[in-house]
C-alpha cells in the first residue's frame, strides 16, 4: 500500500516530464525540417557569387543582373565612341610677305645711315594654323571650315590613332565657309554618320568635338540653344548662313569639328564664337555642306547670286523713329519690309534701278518682311533669275525686275 500511494504521487511529475520531452522533439523536429527547406533554397540565391568560382553553375540571367551593378556609359559617351575616331586635326602653314617701309629704301637714308643701320626684318614669315574636321568619306574625304585651310601652302592631318597624313585643299567656298580637304593615302579610315540639320529642335542635346586650343580629341555638351540664327546677326555679314546656336563649348580650334546629336550624328559644324560673348558658340547645319560638299570634293567651284544692295528689315515703328529725326539723311516709307540701305555700283540691283530708301515689300508676288527672308530667296535662286519687285519708294510703289548675278566675292 504504501509503494502504490508513492508511485501515485510521483505520476503527475511523470507526466509534466513526458509532455517536456514531446515538446522538445517537436520543435527539435520543426527546426531540422526549416533548415532543410532554406538549404534548398539559398544555393540559388548564392548562385551568382558561386558563379564567378565555379564556371559550371548554371544561373539565371536576371539573378545576375540583380548582383552586377550597370558601369555602362552616359548617350554621350555612346556619341563620341561612334564619331570619335573620324575627328582630326588640320594643321596649316602658310607663307606671307612682309613689305618694308619704303623710308628704309630711300637713298637718302642709305647715304647718311649706311646698310648697317637697316632693319634686319625677315621679307617672308611662316603662319601656322590649327583647326578640326572630320572624315565623310573612306577614300579621305574631310570636311572643314574653309577659314581653317584659307591660304594654306601646307595641309597636315592628323587622326585620333596618331597617324599624321598630308592633305590637300580640294575645294573652298568661303561664302558658306565649308572646304574639303583630301588626305593622301588614305584608305578605309572611319567615317562620320551624317544627321539631318532640319530635324533639329530647340533643346536637343549637343555634343562638340574637336581640338580647342590645341587640346586634341576634347568633347564639350550642351543644348540646341536656338536655329536659324543669321550670319548677319551673329555679326558675319559676309556670309550667308543660319546658324545652329548651341551654348556648348565652342573655343579656337574647334572650327570644322563636327556638332553632334544625342545619337551620334553630324548635325552641324563648328564655325563661330561671337566675340565678347559666353557660352554661346554656332555650327554651319550639315544639310548646308551636303548641298555643296561634293562640288567642293570635285574641285569645282561653288555658284551664288547675288543683288548687289546692303539691306536691313524695316518696320513701321522703326520707320516713323528715322522719320521723325530732324538729324535723318533720308525719309522712308513706314512698312514692313526690307530697306536697302546701299545699292552697289555695276551690280543688278543697280542696272535694275533700284536707290538708296527704296522698301522692298514683294518678290515673285510674296511678301517680304525681313532681311532675311530676302537673302534666303536670293540663294535658293538660280543664276539668272528675274525677280520681280514691288518696291516703295517715298509714296510711290512700282515694279522692278532684278535679274541676279554671280557674287564673285564673299566681300
Amino acid at each position: 500500500m504504501p509503494s502504490q500511494k508513492i508511485d501515485a504521487m510521483q505520476f503527475p511529475k511523470f507526466a509534466l516530464c513526458l509532455r517536456q520531452i514531446s515538446t522538445y522533439v517537436f520543435a527539435t523536429i520543426f527546426v531540422v525540417i526549416l533548415t532543410l527547406v532554406s538549404e534548398r533554397a539559398l544555393p540559388s540565391e548564392a548562385s551568382p557569387v558561386l558563379n564567378f568560382a565555379a564556371a559550371n553553375t548554371t544561373v539565371p540571367t536576371q539573378s545576375i543582373a540583380l548582383q552586377i551593378p550597370d558601369r555602362g556609359g552616359s548617350f554621350v559617351t555612346a556619341a563620341v565612341n561612334r564619331v570619335g575616331a573620324a575627328v582630326v586635326r588640320i594643321d596649316t602653314e602658310r607663307t606671307i610677305s612682309r613689305r618694308v617701309d619704303p623710308f628704309f629704301d630711300d637713298p637718302m637714308f642709305r647715304r647718311f645711315f649706311g646698310d648697317q643701320m637697316m632693319p634686319q626684318m625677315p621679307q617672308q614669315e611662316r603662319l601656322r594654323g590649327q583647326g578640326s574636321g572630320f572624315i565623310i568619306d573612306r577614300s579621305g574625304i574631310i570636311l572643314t571650315n574653309a577659314h581653317v585651310v584659307d591660304q594654306a601652302d601646307k595641309v597636315t592631318v592628323t587622326l585620333k590613332d596618331g597617324r599624321t597624313l598630308e592633305g590637300k585643299v580640294q575645294g573652298v567656298d568661303e561664302v558658306t565657309d565649308l572646304a574639303v580637304v583630301k588626305i593622301q593615302g588614305g584608305n578605309d579610315l572611319p567615317v562620320a554618320s551624317l544627321g539631318d540639320s532640319s530635324a533639329v529642335q530647340v533643346g536637343d542635346w549637343a555634343i562638340a568635338v574637336g581640338n580647342p586650343l590645341g587640346l586634341d580629341n576634347t568633347v564639350t555638351l550642351g543644348i540646341v540653344s536656338t536655329l536659324k540664327r543669321s550670319s548677319a546677326a551673329v555679326g558675319i555679314p559676309d556670309k550667308r548662313l543660319d546658324f545652329i546656336q548651341t551654348d556648348a563649348a565652342i573655343n579656337p580650334g574647334n572650327s570644322g569639328g563636327p556638332l553632334l546629336n544625342q545619337q551620334g550624328e553630324v548635325i552641324g559644324i563648328n564655325t563661330a564664337i561671337r566675340a565678347g560673348a559666353m557660352g554661346i558658340g554656332f555650327a554651319i547645319p550639315i544639310n548646308k555642306a551636303k548641298e555643296i560638299s561634293s562640288q567642293l570634293a570635285r574641285g569645282q567651284k561653288v555658284t551664288h547670286p547675288y543683288l548687289g544692295i546692303q539691306m536691313t528689315t524695316l518696320t513701321p515703328q522703326l520707320a516713323a523713329e528715322n522719320n521723325s529725326d530732324p538729324n535723318s539723311p533720308l525719309q522712308v516709307p513706314e512698312v514692313n519690309g526690307v530697306l536697302v540701305v546701299r545699292v552697289l555700283p555695276n551690280t543688278p540691283a543697280a542696272e535694275a534701278g533700284l536707290r538708296r530708301g527704296d522698301a522692298i515689300v514683294e518678290i515673285d508676288a510674296q511678301p517680304v518682311t525681313t532681311a532675311e527672308q530676302l537673302q534666303n530667296i536670293v540663294e535658293n535662286s538660280r543664276l539668272g533669275t528675274l525677280l520681280k519687285m514691288k518696291v516703295q519708294r517715298g509714296n510711290q510703289t512700282s515694279l522692278l525686275a532684278v535679274r541676279t548675278g554671280e557674287l564673285q566675292k564673299a566681300s
